[in-house]
């Protein structure tokens, strides 16, 4: 009973409380991170975009290593890139309550996020005065749902593809590759085939043993030339037909 009684009081006193989900706590970054930011404000209040790509630095290499593909499938669809290296979902998060799609309503916005939440669990993170990141595959899911929420709210009338986050490692044992995988299980179930649709390309990277090579990511998390058009062939068709093309 005593046991008891103490446990209680450490759990009432927060000596036992639950670590924060920071992946559902919208936070910013800074240097680079908020010049980009504004600029995606900047094409927010023009309002003329109708396709979107939302995410983290493979959405950001469109302007990159995927620069040729994205003119080929989407210049002429007056698509905008709305990715910056590094980011969490809590930072998205930030973008959409600080502009990030305010006066724009684009018919279909395609969302990929969530692989720096795994990559980052363990480090310190200076947007959070240093304290070690953490996020499991449900924290960074709820992220994830946290983002199209908002999305809901401020583009209502438009489609969203949430993809599953890209595989990572080598092997199908990386740990990393493992957590994404299970936060994609969950996210899969935030699809109601009507505004919201799911979609995991991941095994378009992959060899039939589940390798990843680096001819399609040289440092096993980013995409080359030949990855970028690789993933835009394997949307394509579900990009015609959510645009009504």
């Amino acid at each position: 009973m005593k046991n008891i009684l103490i446990a209680s009081a450490l759990f009432i006193s927060g000596a036992f409380a639950a670590e924060p989900n920071y992946a559902i706590n919208p936070v910013p970054r800074d240097g680079g991170w908020v010049k980009r930011h504004e600029s995606f404000n900047a094409i927010s209040k023009q309002g003329t975009a109708t396709l979107v790509f939302l995410g983290d630095s493979i959405t950001q290499g469109w302007e990159g290593k995927g620069k040729a593909t994205w003119e080929k499938f989407y210049a002429k669809r007056n698509a905008a890139n709305f990715g910056i290296g590094g980011d969490r979902t809590e930072h998205v998060l930030w973008r959409l309550d600080n502009g990030n799609f305010d006066g724009l309503k684009p018919k279909l916005i395609v969302l990929m996020i969530g692989t720096n939440n795994t990559g980052h669990v363990g480090r310190a993170q200076k947007e959070l005065n240093g304290a070690i990141y953490a996020s499991s595959a449900e924290q960074t899911a709820e992220g994830v749902k946290a983002i199209i929420g908002k999305l809901q709210t401020k583009a209502p009338e438009a489609k969203i593809l949430l993809l599953g986050i890209f595989p990572r490692g080598e092997k199908p044992t990386d740990a990393m590759r493992q957590q994404n995988e299970a936060t994609n299980a969950i996210i899969a179930k935030l699809a109601d085939g009507k505004q919201v649709h799911f979609m995991d390309i991941g095994k378009t990277f992959l060899q039939p043993d589940g390798t990843l090579t680096r001819e399609v990511m040289p440092d096993l998390l980013h995409l080359s030339e030949k990855g970028y058009y690789m993933w835009a062939e394997a949307i394509d068709p579900k990009i015609k037909e959510l645009l009504g093309e």
